[in-house]
């Protein structure tokens, strides 16, 4: 296992457990987010809206393919990520997939004052629903999965995460 990878629903925690796993393993974490933004110079709201979703996919799966090549790293993904089937395999074969599940009362807790994400413009509750409804087959897929919903601290997921990827270790 070289990488550590996170990835779920918006909100489900992966930046925020990533923070704490590299914190507690001094392993980088690369927001997978956070570098298409830098990327592209301008935020995920102006791509959705300038360039449009597919643009956004690309670049984003361009970006797994790249990141699968490294190691010894966390990497935190954006919540899309599984739509794209060869994203989860490609890291797969050299890292460590995990995958942060959580109900969408607890998603509309953690998102509710955030009003860069584009997915979720208009009615925040019902667009969570909806996108929480077309992925769950996504995630569910995944091996290895934590639910965060309604956990008032992301230590023992990250402390989780962590004893995994130590367990899986050659």
């Amino acid at each position: 296992m070289k990488n550590i990878v996170l990835v779920g629903f918006m909100g489900s925690g992966k930046t925020t457990v990533g923070k704490l796993i590299a914190e507690q393993t001094g392993m980088p974490l690369l927001d997978m987010d956070a570098i298409l933004v830098e990327r592209a110079g301008k935020p995920i709201n102006e791509i959705f809206a300038e360039d449009g979703e597919p643009y956004f996919r690309t670049m984003e799966h361009e970006l797994a393919k790249e990141l699968s090549e490294t190691e010894g790293n966390i990497i935190s993904t954006g919540g899309g990520i599984v739509l794209n089937p060869e994203n989860i395999d490609n890291f797969e074969k050299t890292g460590l997939v995990v995958c942060l599940l959580a109900d969408a009362k607890t998603v509309l807790d953690r998102v509710k004052h955030d009003n860069a994400r584009p997915l979720l413009a208009g009615d925040k509750e019902q667009a969570i629903l909806d996108i929480l409804a077309s992925r769950k087959h996504l995630y569910e897929s995944i091996q290895h999965k934590i639910d965060t919903s309604g956990r008032p601290s992301p230590v023992p997921t990250a402390q989780e995460i962590i004893a995994l990827y130590e367990s899986n270790k050659p």
